[in-house]
């Protein structure tokens, strides 16, 4: 019978969910739906003092935006800490752990030699051996890990090969403090064997805790997790990811307009790839992601290419998705209160007429928000400056010359609006553009739009006949 494949997400709520944090989401949860498995949340809130219920919210609603829900509700850390200490005095009993009772001058003694010697410090193990008739009175003992002191310990990881580590230089951890609370090393252990989970998916700067939390595993006889340490994200320059570079929160690009499948599709070809395929569909990544086929090195985040994969999602989405999906995010767009201005039917309706023409332009949602402003515009229009130095020229007399045309045009379509302003500028010796101009400034106060006959059409008779007048005089 096949194992099901069962990946794990851990945060740490100590601030929103972070873009490589989503990026490792991501790759769990491809992973696991790749092979048809789960993907379980656990929010390692065992920092009591810089974990947030708001972090932890926000990281959630993060992982919804996405698309990338959990399978199961989040697991807390914190919560379980009984059954940490529990699996540590377990293994004090079979001989894999013992308590120390090293003071905290003793260890900082032992940190003063290493440093004068040159060498990392560590754990001397005086109470490796001792019998706890011995332990001074005054101090509470931790529990320590027995850990080998020869050989090596492997890390067979599916992206950064065999790693070895001696067993010399991982030393005899502390699994549970003297308060009586686990370390990470313990509780991460423990509830991933709890929690069912056969592959560890996470960033590289994990790869020496894998050592170390292996050798816990050897020591309580449980099975050890297929272990995949991805590299980190590191800016467009190769430096390390800052928020120059776009280390922000997954709800900054939500509020920078960005589609969840575009930043999905994305962060998937940051560090994988499926040859030259840049433009993936959920279904896409799915059927073709495997954790092995991830690189080694660290990938470059560029913003210029997350803007036009975001461009091709806008203009390949279907204009009813795209509305649906602009209404649903005004609340956190910069620039939402434009969608606000009419009713919500009437705001619909115009964004389906315009959809086909402002959705070709637009790289982000912001920039859709912003180009549909024409739309919901009250009279007489703001003009921008070009706009305005558009009109000021010839402008005004050329909207005054077209303007008996297009009051004169029996059906307001496309066609019929568009063979009315060619005739007059013809009949003027003027080239179709010299018009056009001046209609697209009047009619939405910009010097770019869409085609300005769609334009017309969208707005209708009325309302382009009185913006058209308002600027021909």
């Amino acid at each position: 019978m096949t194992e099901t494949v069962i990946t794990r997400f851990a945060p740490s709520p100590t601030g929103f969910l972070h873009i490589g944090g989503a990026r490792t989401a991501l790759f769990n949860w491809l992973y696991a739906r790749h092979h048809g498995g789960r993907m379980l949340l656990r929010i390692e809130d065992t920092d009591r003092e810089r974990s947030t219920q708001a972090a932890v919210d926000a990281i959630i609603e993060g992982l919804n935006w996405l698309g990338l829900e959990a399978d199961e509700p989040p697991v807390s850390q914190v919560e379980r800490a009984g059954r940490h200490r529990e699996v540590a005095e377990e293994m004090v009993r079979n001989g894999n752990a013992y308590y120390c009772y090293a003071s905290q001058q003793e260890l900082e003694e032992m940190r003063e030699k290493a440093k004068a010697e040159k060498r990392p410090p560590r754990y001397d193990g005086r109470w490796r051996d001792r019998d706890a008739s011995e332990a001074p009175a005054d101090i509470k003992p931790v529990i320590r890990l027995r850990a080998p002191l020869e050989g090596e310990t492997l890390v067979r990881d599916q992206v950064q090969g065999d790693v070895r580590f001696p067993n010399k230089d991982l030393d005899d951890l502390v699994l549970l403090r003297s308060d009586g609370t686990p370390t990470y090393m313990l509780a991460v252990v423990v509830d991933d064997h709890d929690m069912g989970v056969t592959h560890v998916i996470r960033g590289d700067d994990h790869l020496t805790n894998a050592g170390r939390q292996t050798l816990i595993y050897n020591a309580m006889g449980w099975d050890v997790p297929v272990m995949a340490h991805i590299p980190l994200i590191h800016g467009a320059d190769g430096a390390k990811l800052s928020k120059r570079h776009g280390a922000l929160g997954v709800e900054a690009y939500r509020e920078l307009g960005y589609l969840p499948d575009a930043l999905k599709n994305y962060l998937a070809r940051l560090g994988w790839s499926h040859g030259n395929d840049e433009i993936m569909s959920i279904e896409d990544m799915i059927r073709w992601f495997d954790i092995v086929d991830v690189n080694k090195g660290a990938a470059r985040f560029d913003f210029a290419k997350l803007e036009a994969v975001n461009g091709h999602w806008i203009r390949d989405s279907e204009d009813s998705v795209l509305t649906d999906m602009l209404i649903g995010e005004k609340d956190f767009l910069p620039n939402g209160d434009i969608l606000k201005q009419k009713d919500e039917s009437t705001t619909r309706r115009l964004l389906l007429q315009a959809m086909p023409g402002l959705k070709e332009r637009a790289k982000t949602l912001v920039e859709l928000a912003d180009s549909t402003s024409y739309l919901f515009a009250s009279r007489p229009l703001e003009l921008q400056e070009k706009a305005a130095e558009i009109l000021n020229g010839d402008g005004r007399a050329f909207i005054a010359g077209v303007l008996p045309g297009l009051q004169a045009v029996s059906e307001w379509k496309v066609a019929e609006l568009e063979a009315a302003v060619r005739d007059y500028a013809e009949s003027n010796g003027l080239k179709l553009g010299k018009v056009a101009q001046p209609l697209r400034a009047a009619l939405t106060g910009r010097s770019t739009s869409p085609g300005v006959f769609d334009v017309l059409e969208v707005l209708g008779r009325d309302e382009s006949l009185g913006r058209l007048s308002d600027q021909s005089a």
